[in-house]
């Protein structure tokens, strides 16, 4: 049982190491799907209301154990102010850390100095209606909610693609 455990990980670390874009993922084309989650403070959050003025929304599938996961945030992190005056792009992470292991999102977010907007989606309904398999997945909410881009994976370099992403569906 412990090598099934091990080999688990394993596949997790190493299928996160990669990256591939997949703008034919079904959920692209669209609108997002209404699931209801909390932020850090407990406010209830339905996914489907999130706006942003006819602006961008990415949305990033994350967990505290994937390192893809937070480099990608650390990395998006760098320009993220750049980007939000360019293109009033607004990030939300996503955690799909379980109810077990949801104490630890908010350490990794203060310690990371992260300034997006944290959800918690603890039992995964989200991440399930978004067809999600592997962390890290990001996905581009255009300003009138339909998701025109999906990321699954992280390198470094990835994020530029993301950013030509963002600039192509700003205002």
């Amino acid at each position: 049982m412990k090598k099934i455990g091990i080999l688990s990980v394993l596949a997790i670390a190493f299928i996160g190491s990669f990256s591939f874009d997949s703008s034919n993922n079904e959920e692209v084309g669209k609108k997002m799907p209404s699931v209801m989650l909390e932020d850090l403070d407990g406010n209830q959050i339905n996914s489907a209301d999130i706006t942003n003025d006819g602006n961008p929304i990415v949305i990033s599938f994350w967990a505290t154990w994937c390192k893809p996961c937070r480099l990608e945030l650390n990395t998006v992190a760098e320009e993220f102010d750049d980007l939000v005056e360019e293109t009033g792009v607004k990030l939300i992470a996503v955690s799909i850390d379980d109810e077990r292991n949801k104490s630890k999102v908010r350490p990794v977010v203060d310690a990371s100095g992260w300034e997006y907007d944290i959800w918690l989606d603890t039992n995964s309904d989200l991440k399930r209606a978004m067809g999600v398999n592997y962390p890290p997945q990001t996905f581009l909410i255009d300003g009138t909610g339909n998701i025109v881009y999906s990321h699954v994976g992280f390198v470094p370099g990835d994020e530029e693609k993301l950013y030509e992403e963002i600039r192509k569906h700003s205002k």
